[in-house]
């Protein structure tokens, strides 16, 4: 994303360095599926004009043992593309995603096989079963314009306490012996290894750039505030709508599991809550009304105490963590946009921020007056 315009996070994630040629993949998929099923053809390969910020995403139909199959296979980033984040477990996202299929009732897709060896695709890669169905989008985002939007009322309740059902489900999977998964150091709690992460993340990202101060100031707030908690659930990681295929607004798969962790479960209602706020607040700076009666932080949090007897807690700070992780992750976007000729360095380095005034509300305990 730029100061200026929403430009989307893929296509600054997504320089043309790293983009693969379908024919090459093509030929590539078949070799390497033909050592799982011998009679094996990959039909075609296509690359999503919109991929994500983090792994490459390739669509391929096969066929084998007499039936087709539509497949989707992730591909961690090519180390020449400057990947957004310093290391990509795709066989540990794979594992955590299979581990809550198998555990729970939440929706993933079939999940096919885990290549960790980059010389196939080169780079390491999961195969996966294609999903059928609407998915909120971010590029317009859902509340600039969107089959989000043409829901009625009742429809979008309909999504979005399913969405918070999704949260309570997972919470419920046995976290002891969930894979793919980063632990807490000894003596060390869940949340806290999760702050720790983060500042080595964004140490990493600003190595030899200049630091934004509002995300200095703002860790430092963190670590002042960080509730008590030893909450070591699992957590989806990244828990938006836009990472769920909805068929009649109902979740027919949940995606991308990479950011998955233990934590309190507030770390994951506080980030679906927020993702929300930030398309919103989006939307209300270029004059539109978005979707201010969707996904309203005290809709969210009753359901959720609904469905699971928890109230939730510290929601202040749990959202505002939440605007700071997608702070960091802002600013190692748009250094990479820097590095590679997209858009020029503000003069600002708060300004690599698009919601920086967010943050600075939310620091400041003034953010949620006003919004109901």
């Amino acid at each position: 994303m730029t100061d200026g315009d929403y430009t989307t996070e893929a296509q600054q994630a997504r320089p043309s360095e790293s983009q693969r040629d379908p024919a090459y993949l093509q030929e590539r998929l078949q070799k390497w599926l033909v050592g799982k099923h011998a009679d094996a053809t990959v039909t075609s390969v296509e690359l999503p004009s919109a991929n994500g910020m983090s792994s490459e995403t390739v669509l391929a139909d096969a066929t084998w043992g007499g039936e087709q199959h539509r497949l989707v296979v992730r591909v961690a980033p090519l180390t020449s593309s400057d990947p957004v984040f310093p290391s990509y477990d795709m066989d540990g996202q794979f594992k955590v995603m299979e581990y809550v299929g198998k555990t729970t009732d939440v929706p993933v897709p079939t999940c096919y096989w885990s290549e960790s060896d980059p010389e196939p695709l080169g780079a390491p890669f999961i195969v996966m079963g294609r999903v059928d169905g609407l998915v909120p989008p971010d590029v317009m985002p859902y509340t600039f314009g969107s089959w989000v939007m043409d829901a009625t009322p009742e429809q979008r309740k309909t999504l979005q306490n399913s969405a918070i059902g999704i949260l309570a489900k997972v919470h419920t999977v046995p976290a002891d012996d969930a894979p793919g998964v980063l632990r807490p150091e000894p003596g060390e709690t869940a949340l806290a290894s999760n702050i720790r992460r983060l500042r080595e993340f964004y140490d990493w990202a600003s190595e030899g750039n200049r630091r934004a101060p509002i995300l200095d100031e703002a860790l430092d707030w963190v670590d002042a505030n960080m509730p008590k908690t030893d909450a070591a659930l699992l957590n989806w990681g990244d828990a938006r709508i836009g990472n769920v295929i909805f068929q009649d607004f109902e979740p027919a798969a949940v995606l991308d599991w990479e950011m998955a962790m233990l934590g309190p479960r507030e770390l994951d209602l506080g980030w679906t809550i927020f993702l929300h706020r930030f398309f919103q607040d989006l939307a209300e700076l270029a004059g539109m009304p978005g979707l201010p009666d969707f996904m309203r932080r005290a809709d969210c949090e009753a359901e959720y105490e609904r469905l699971t007897g928890h109230k939730p807690e510290n929601m202040d700070f749990y959202t505002a963590y939440a605007a700071i992780v997608h702070g960091v992750i802002m600013y190692r976007i748009q250094v990479r946009a820097t590095e590679f000729g997209i858009s020029p360095a503000p003069e600002d380095p708060n300004d690599m921020i698009l919601h920086r005034s967010t943050i600075e509300k939310m620091l400041a305990g003034t953010y949620w007056e006003g919004i109901k």
